[in-house]
């Protein structure tokens, strides 16, 4: 037997390609499951032990030594107090193995076929953890594969004839089909664990990482430095765009990654469904970037809320529709480009808006500066829009414009006190809001002040608001009223179930 066995593990280890470590591993996992079968001893742990020299083997039965309070399954499990009591000089610590060596079984026909079936199923498993591994070791981004078959829940493609990888439905390009045997290429994106604890390579046709890396292989100025894709937005099999910029003033980026009569972009637009690709200029100034994301929409002029995040891009009527695209699409793939909430809007639109806040300035200073129309519009005029600049603006500014010295004391003094009685007036509101609107999550003491002030006091008065009106009240990103509403609605929805 001892003769066979050594035999066996050399047998199959050259045939499967495997160290013959895995084999014996195998080996002794099957001749345990074996003779757990055989002697009755399913529910007790038995471990086989094969000498790598002389072929011989030793059943052992072992117990993990546990504390007291964990004591549970005494088939598997042994307090130290029982190892002590049966071993007094015992160095076997909690988290050890205490094992008694049991006499070999004998194995019948039935207890071989097991045990072949669990070497052969061990060695499988080795030998598709070696091709992962060989796979993962070549780093590859781009992976080139056939279709093997297409499924519910995704597409399985063979990698090198060899390795299984799987495209999830959800990283597939909308509308695409492709068929048995079909070669397709995809960016590795991850190895995940299943429940069989085997690992499944997953692939992406989707993200934008694989429209960079497809420009990557068909742009070689990419490769040697010389150009660099900053940004790319994509809406998988529709549109998509890139920023590109480059480093050797010689080359012209838009063109190089065109290239002749378009060749580079639509081996690209091939590869990925069709998928319409834009090609900008990054800039460093985000006045232009966000211009020339939106091509080829002719922006007329732009307006940069630092604070909010946000961008107002002001068109002509005729490039509005341009501008925003079939969707929205243009806009979206341009806001996500840059990274910068874009507003669209008319020239009419535009002017409507600024007359608006400009009203409200006037009537902001009118009120607590004590002024007349005339010299509220003079400070609108000048680009004051809040007390704070008025307040905290050096007073030769002041001065330039027309007022003399004791004038601009007196606005200056009047603003500070405006804001300070604003102050109290805002933390005496702020004392008015429910409990459950201040723990809400996503709700800063700004944003409770902004809704305090806009009589906005409990949860439920904020679940009643829209997005937009929470993002007029409180000027934060559309992404983060959206949180802000769902969390003050969810409640509603706990309530029904």
């Amino acid at each position: 037997m001892s003769r066979e066995m050594l035999l066996l593990a050399e047998a199959l280890a050259s045939e499967k390609n495997v160290e013959p470590d895995v084999v014996f591993e195998a080996l002794e996992f099957a001749l345990s499951t074996a003779a757990k079968k055989k002697a009755s001893r399913e529910h007790m742990d038995v471990r086989v032990e094969i000498d790598r020299h002389t072929g011989e083997y030793r059943t052992f039965r072992r117990w993990l030594i546990v504390a007291d309070e964990d004591y549970t399954y005494p088939d598997l499990e042994k307090t130290i107090e029982e190892i002590q009591e049966e071993i007094p000089q015992t160095t076997l610590q909690i988290g050890d193995y205490y094992e008694e060596q049991l006499e070999n079984e004998g194995f019948g026909r039935q207890a071989a076929q097991t045990a072949k079936q669990i070497i052969l199923q061990r060695i499988r498993d080795a030998e598709r953890e070696k091709i992962l591994n060989e796979f993962l070791a070549r780093k590859e981004d781009i992976v080139m594969g056939t279709v093997k078959r297409v499924e519910r829940h995704g597409i399985i493609v063979e990698i090198n004839g060899k390795l299984d990888a799987l495209i999830p439905r959800d990283q597939c390009i909308p509308r695409e089909n492709f068929r048995n045997g079909d070669r397709i290429r995809a960016l590795f994106l991850r190895v995940d664990e299943q429940n069989n604890n085997r690992k499944q390579v997953i692939l992406s046709r989707t993200s934008r990482e694989f429209l960079v890396k497809l420009f990557e292989q068909e742009v070689p100025e990419i490769a040697d430095g010389l150009l660099e894709i900053k940004e790319a937005a994509r809406d998988p099999g529709q549109r998509a765009k890139i920023a590109v910029k480059s480093n050797d003033q010689r080359i012209d980026p838009q063109g190089t990654c065109i290239g002749v009569r378009g060749s580079r972009v639509n081996a690209v637009t091939n590869e990925i469904g069709g998928e319409r690709i834009d090609v900008v200029l990054w800039s460093p100034e985000t006045a232009q970037f966000v211009m020339n994301a939106l091509s080829p929409a002719e922006v007329t002029r732009i307006v940069i809320d630092e604070d909010s995040h946000a961008v107002d891009v002001i068109v002509a009527e005729n490039q509005l529709a341009l501008a925003i695209g079939r969707g929205g699409q243009n806009v979206r793939l341009a806001a996500d480009l840059t990274g910068w909430q874009l507003n669209i809007m008319t020239v009419a639109e535009a002017e409507e808006r600024h007359a608006a806040e400009d009203a409200a300035t006037r009537a902001l200073f009118v009120e607590h500066l004590n002024v007349d129309e005339e010299t509220a519009n003079l400070l609108v005029q000048e680009g004051f829009v809040s007390l704070e600049e008025i307040a905290y603006v050096p007073a030769e500014e002041l001065v330039e414009i027309g007022f003399d010295e004791t004038t601009v004391d007196a606005l200056r003094n009047r603003a500070r006190d405006a804001i300070l009685t604003l102050a109290i007036a805002s933390e005496e509101q702020l004392d008015k809001v429910a409990e459950d609107l201040r723990t809400l999550e996503n709700v800063d003491q700004d944003m409770l002040r902004d809704l305090a002030q806009a009589g906005i006091t409990t949860r439920d008065d904020l679940a009643e608001l829209s997005i937009d009106e929470l993002i007029e009240i409180t000027g934060v990103s559309s992404a983060e009223a959206e949180k802000v509403i769902l969390a003050a609605r969810a409640h509603w929805f706990a309530e029904e179930n």
